[in-house]
């Protein structure tokens, strides 16, 4: 007995891919900069210190005194030994005036105008304290007034190319069914 036979034969179908690859770019260009610092203003002023120094007083007691002052002396001892010996002269002849009032005037005005002996005592020459020294210092006052810097900054934009790939798509062999009996 002859039986059908169902006889079924497939084909797969295959499909060719084939592709290019993308390209991509990028650049940066650099940025330029520019910076720049100005000079601080400064400005100085200064005192200038003063020192004076009077030795006027130790210059006299080494006896070094200008010809002015040597004169001014001189006149004013003058002066006051004239009045005192005046003085002296006019109590000594009120004293023998009076002599019969008593005592002996002649012998005690010959004590009192006689030699004396005089004390011995140190002295330091030129004295202390007889330089005056006058200081006032001196100064100095800076101003700075500080600049700020120039900064100039250009930045770039990116250079970016871009190609996209591409997939193309065939078919190298169909699909089939073949179907007999």
């Amino acid at each position: 007995m002859d039986i059908p036979k169902l006889h079924i034969e497939t084909t797969k179908g295959v499909l060719g891919l084939s592709s290019t690859k993308s390209i991509q770019r990028i650049e940066q260009p650099t940025a330029s900069l520019s910076i720049e610092q100005p000079k601080a203003i400064q400005t100085f002023q200064t005192t200038q210190p003063k020192l004076s120094i009077d030795s006027t007083q130790a210059r006299a007691d080494v006896d070094l005194k200008s010809i002015s002052k040597r004169w001014e002396e001189v006149a004013s001892y003058s002066r006051q030994s004239v009045l005192e010996g005046m003085g002296r002269r006019a109590q000594q002849g009120v004293e023998l005036m009076s002599i019969e009032n008593g005592g002996n005037p002649i012998a005690s005005q010959a004590k009192q105008t006689g030699r004396q002996m005089k004390n011995l005592g140190i002295k330091f020459i030129p004295s202390y304290g007889s330089v005056k020294i006058d200081f006032t210092p001196g100064g100095v006052d800076i101003q700075t007034e500080q600049q700020k810097p120039i900064i100039s900054a250009q930045a770039y934009n990116p250079i970016h190319e871009y190609t996209p790939g591409k997939v193309t798509a065939e078919m190298i062999q169909y699909p089939s069914i073949d179907i007999s009996w």
